[in-house]
Order: C-alpha cells, then sequence, then structure tokens
C-alpha cells in the first residue's frame, strides 16, 4: 500500500475506492477498510440521535416556556423534523432502532432543556412525553 491509514485517512480512503474500482482486491487493507464502513453506520446512527435530541429538546423548550416561543425556536423544529426524516430515509434500517434512539435523544434532549431554560431537570418529565410520528409532525404555530 502507499499510502497508510494512520498517516493521511484522506488519502487511504481515496486509494482504496480507486482499488475497488479496478478490481484489485488482494491490495485493499481490509482491516482498516471493515472499521471504516462500520464507522459510516455508527455516525449515520449518532447523527441521528443528535437530531432527535436537538428537535426534542425544542420541543420541551415550546412546552416548558410557552412565553419565550419564537420565530428561532419554530425554525429549529422544522429544521430537525426535515433533517430527521432525510437521515432515515437516507437509511431506512434505524427505522428498527428508533424506540432505542429516541431514548438517546430525550435523555440528552432533557439535560439541554434545562440548561437552557435555566430549569431544574425534574422539571421535565422523565420518559419521553412524544411519540416518535408526534414529534416529527408537531407544527409550532407562529406567535
Amino acid at each position: 500500500m502507499a499510502v497508510h491509514y494512520e498517516n493521511d485517512a484522506y488519502a487511504w480512503a481515496l486509494e482504496q475506492a480507486g482499488l475497488l474500482r479496478a478490481g484489485k482486491l488482494e491490495q485493499l487493507d481490509l482491516e482498516h477498510l471493515a472499521e471504516e464502513i462500520e464507522s459510516m453506520g455508527k455516525s449515520e446512527r449518532r447523527a441521528l440521535v443528535s437530531q432527535l435530541a436537538r428537535l426534542l429538546m425544542h420541543l420541551l423548550k415550546w412546552d416548558h416556556q410557552p412565553e419565550r416561543r419564537s420565530r428561532s425556536w419554530r425554525l429549529t423544529i422544522i429544521d430537525a423534523q426535515a433533517k430527521t426524516t432525510r437521515l432515515l430515509n437516507d437509511n431506512p434500517s434505524l427505522k428498527a432502532s428508533l424506540p432505542e434512539l429516541m431514548n438517546q435523544a430525550y435523555e440528552d434532549a432533557r439535560r439541554a432543556a434545562a440548561i437552557e431554560t435555566d430549569s431544574e431537570l425534574h422539571a421535565f418529565p422523565e420518559e419521553c412525553m412524544y411519540g416518535f410520528d408526534e414529534a416529527l409532525t408537531f407544527q409550532p404555530a407562529e406567535h
């Protein structure tokens, strides 16, 4: 191999893609290639949890502080819904993990909402009060 994985991951990835396209399978760095493929999947999962947490945090804030509702919060909710939908459309196999991912996201959202609203953690329910479909279709009203 001309490029070592540890020295330049980007150049290594381009080289591996070239080898695959050329059918030079015997020259592939199979161990690192497998690690990178697994990492890609984990990255998509983390991205989904991140968007769900952002969505849930803003829904909690929306419900908890109605007097502070703003266009910014509304736009964030709509944007998080769109990005969540896009991630699931690109990675439909993640739908099977939604209950687990929603729980992970809610833990993050609850902590963040408490900090952002200057509230105690117990001000927010321990269990997520939003179903996935409800969170994704919620329409924040304009003020």
